[in-house]
């Protein structure tokens, strides 16, 4: 269904994994109203990255960011580039996050646009236990929610342990479910002494919101609501850990599209409990947004994209097909990392990534005709083909009367003679 790439064999190969969509390629590639501009910017919660902006803390990114919001620009996707689950935990990448923050191109009518544009906030909201459950997540969600009838608008998360003591601030993280763990910042002998006595691990959720001023959010951004939606993958392990997945992205979130909602974030459950056997499929849930307004239905892309690191920088990634889709009116609204990790021949790590991109359905009463016309086609077919069943099964009882019959005639004249 819909248009697709070969699969990616090698991580030096610098093509898409995997493209899935609701349409075919030409329909893809059809100039959209809305042309979005991207940009992808990489931070590290380390100070030995000179080529990547360093943060000592995800908390920090409204700051950081906010040159960028000053053009129009809105973060809507923050992942870690390398997941830390299993033997990911000490990889030296694992402290490295990619922000993607996109802006209509602009134009005379998106000029007179300058109130929609938000101001970022986050949160952190401690979580019980040492990973995410299901409860915990539906738990989450109520809260985003109750967020959300205040007047915000969410635009995602990224779990880490931090430390609770230091002022308030935020640690880098130590271990977590969905954003990297590490150790600690490397700090002067004198301080690693008291680090070592007073660090206290606390997993916290970062959640981030867009705000506005009074009177000045886009009528379509008031009053949002977020729902639940099931994702199961089925994957392939080497031991515990995960070597390769496989879902029905189009099946799992086909439903969601079609009433116009946003997929706007994602929770995994990685890790297997100690003791439990390994599972052959994974569960988790997805994150979508429903505006207060009636959107139209929504096309999907979904790629599974392989994202190469050389030395301290990424290499190849999805960069490069986002910015040939945003002529198309693409907009990435979600990217799924993965523990998946391979070495090319270079040595080079290459992690695979899940990137879901939706653009608004074109004449939606030629595809709710269409839809129709297929509903009842279908209905037809299987009315025929239960008809043809039908008539089949009573030829068949028919014969078998005839042969009857036919045995009792021939009985009757054997008996006879």
């Amino acid at each position: 269904m819909g248009c697709g790439l070969r699969k990616l064999e090698d991580p030096e190969d610098s093509s898409p994994g995997k493209i899935y969509s609701t349409l075919k390629r030409p329909q893809v590639e059809t100039k959209a109203e809305v042309v979005h501009e991207y940009v992808l910017l990489d931070f590290s919660l380390e100070g030995s990255r000179p080529t990547v902006q360093y943060v000592s803390s995800l908390s920090e990114l409204p700051q950081a960011l906010q040159p960028y919001y000053t053009q129009g620009y809105v973060l809507t996707a923050l992942h870690p580039i390398i997941l830390s689950v299993g033997r990911t935990r000490s990889l030296p990448f694992s402290l490295l996050y990619r922000a993607v923050l996109a802006r209509p191109r602009p134009s005379k009518q998106t000029a007179a646009m300058c109130h929609s544009v938000p101001v970022l906030r986050v949160e952190e909201w401690p979580l019980p236990g040492d990973s995410l459950t299901g409860d915990t997540v539906r738990a989450l969600i109520d809260r985003v929610n109750s967020s959300a009838r205040g007047g915000v608008r969410f635009v995602g998360s990224v779990l880490q342990q931090v430390g609770g003591v230091s002022n308030g601030r935020v640690h880098s993280p130590k271990r977590g479910c969905r954003s990297p763990p590490h150790t600690p910042p490397h700090t002067p002998p004198a301080d690693r002494e008291l680090d070592e006595h007073t660090y206290s691990p606390d997993l916290r959720l970062l959640v981030f919101f867009h705000s506005w001023a009074p009177g000045c959010a886009p009528l379509d951004s008031v009053g949002c609501q977020y729902h639940q939606g099931a994702l199961s993958m089925r994957v392939s392990r080497k031991g515990q850990v995960v070597s390769a997945l496989e879902a029905d992205w189009l099946e799992l979130t086909a439903a969601y599209y079609r009433k116009g909602w946003s997929l706007v974030d994602s929770f995994v459950y990685w890790d297997t409990p100690k003791g439990e056997p390994v599972p052959r499929s994974l569960e988790g849930l997805f994150v979508y947004e429903e505006r207060s307004t009636a959107p139209p239905a929504n096309d999907t892309i979904v790629v599974e994209q392989w994202t190469v690191i050389e030395g301290s920088n990424v290499k190849t990634d999805y960069g490069p097909l986002l910015h040939t889709l945003a002529e198309f009116g693409w907009l990435l609204t979600c990217v799924l990392p993965t523990p998946i990790i391979r070495h090319d021949s270079d040595g080079n790590l290459a992690t695979k990534q899940v990137v879901f991109l939706q653009r608004p359905v074109r004449n939606q009463t030629a595809t709710h005709d269409k839809n129709k016309c297929v509903q009842r086609h279908g209905e037809r077919r299987r009315k025929r083909r239960g008809r043809e069943e039908e008539e089949r099964e009573i030829g068949e009882e028919e014969e078998r009367g005839v042969e009857e019959e036919e045995e009792k005639s021939v009985t009757g004249v054997c008996a006879k003679t």
